[in-house]
């Protein structure tokens, strides 16, 4: 037979303690009105008996709800994860719980999970990126709910933003690639529709290329999902779009690992006839043969000011900045080389 657990109630912990339940209450969620010393005898006790207080029960005291949510278009990519596990452990630190939902680069999908994270009674919110519906920041702006843009520097009806100008960005491995002697060029670059991120690498790349007079066709900027199987397939289209491709900029190190696979397979030696440039600076990048050259993004500090800008948001903590500038710089690695010779 099953035997029944007690459940441990505020109750017991106030008869153990010998104090009142509101004591108690005033303990867990005001710990500042209760001495050390009462507060560490009470805490003895909670840890004792086990007792796990109400989060609806608090909420209600504090009228707040001691969450932030959070709104990444994956979790499939390892950028975000090491992100997000940043930013969470930012919020702790705090005292704030975390909500985490992911778009699938969908901005309408975006724009439920932000109502459902409302529903969830949320005390701010991150967001990815700018490509969200206009009608779904409006209602954060209306309701009063502090937020903040990650990822980029640009933010819409001028909110705030901790991230980088990736246009910019790109350009630093685009520079690198023509002080190489590079003229023949490839771009493999993630979905733009909706992923301000991935369009703006593409235009800041076209950008520096068209300063030096190489103005590239639409045949030889490929398009694809962040996934290796479709990175390889990209490859495949560049090369028979223009064989003679000496350099691939890639939208991120995904994307750029699996150009080096394809290349590989196909008996090409990198960087030797062809050189390939990421976007991000994973992990894995440093280890692969070649390692890949990319461009490093502070991932950690940009996660970070979020969460301590989003935090000081509901704090309601005045004359914030408004953009927190990521630091951004090219890694050269062996996945590069200069133009081979015609």
């Amino acid at each position: 037979m099953k035997k029944n657990i007690k459940l441990i109630t505020i109750n017991d912990v106030a008869v153990a303690a010998k104090v009142s339940t509101a004591t108690v209450s005033r303990s867990i969620n005001q710990p500042n009105t209760v001495s050390e010393a009462l507060r560490k005898q009470i805490s003895d006790v909670i840890k004792k008996l086990g007792y796990i207080p109400n989060a609806g029960a608090r909420s209600l005291m504090l009228r707040r709800s001691g969450t932030i949510g959070v709104v990444v278009p994956t979790l499939d990519n390892a950028i975000f994860a090491q992100g997000l596990a940043e930013f969470q452990r930012q919020l702790n630190q705090s005292g704030y719980q975390l909500l985490v939902a992911s778009s699938n680069y969908d901005p309408t999908i975006e724009a439920t999970q932000i109502i459902n994270l409302l529903t969830r009674g949320v005390e701010g919110i991150a967001l990815f990126g700018t490509s969200q519906k206009r009608d779904a920041l409006k209602l954060l702006k209306t309701r009063n709910i502090p937020y903040i843009h990650v990822g980029s520097l640009s933010a819409p009806f001028n909110g705030y933003a901790s991230g980088f100008d990736n246009r910019e960005a790109i350009k630093l491995g685009v520079k690198y690639l023509l002080c190489q002697g590079h003229k023949q060029f490839g771009i493999l670059t993630g979905i733009t529709a909706n992923n301000d991120r991935a369009n703006d690498r593409v235009v800041g790349a076209l950008e520096l290329l068209s300063k030096s007079r190489i103005h590239l066709k639409k045949e030889v900027i490929v398009e694809c999902p962040y996934q290796l199987e479709e990175a390889r397939l990209g490859f495949k289209k560049l090369l028979l779009s223009n064989p003679k491709i000496t350099a691939i900029i890639c939208g991120n190190d995904v994307l750029a690992l699996g150009a080096l696979l394809e290349a590989q397979k196909q008996g090409l030696h990198i960087p030797r006839d062809i050189s390939i440039i990421g976007f991000d600076d994973l992990e894995i990048s440093r280890h692969l043969l070649p390692s890949l050259t990319t461009i490093h993004i502070d991932a950690i500090g940009m996660w970070s000011s979020a969460a301590n800008h989003l935090t000081a948001q509901i704090n309601r903590v005045t004359s914030l900045p408004q953009k927190i500038k990521t630091n951004v710089n090219l890694i050269i690695r062996e996945s590069t080389s200069k133009a081979p010779k015609c």
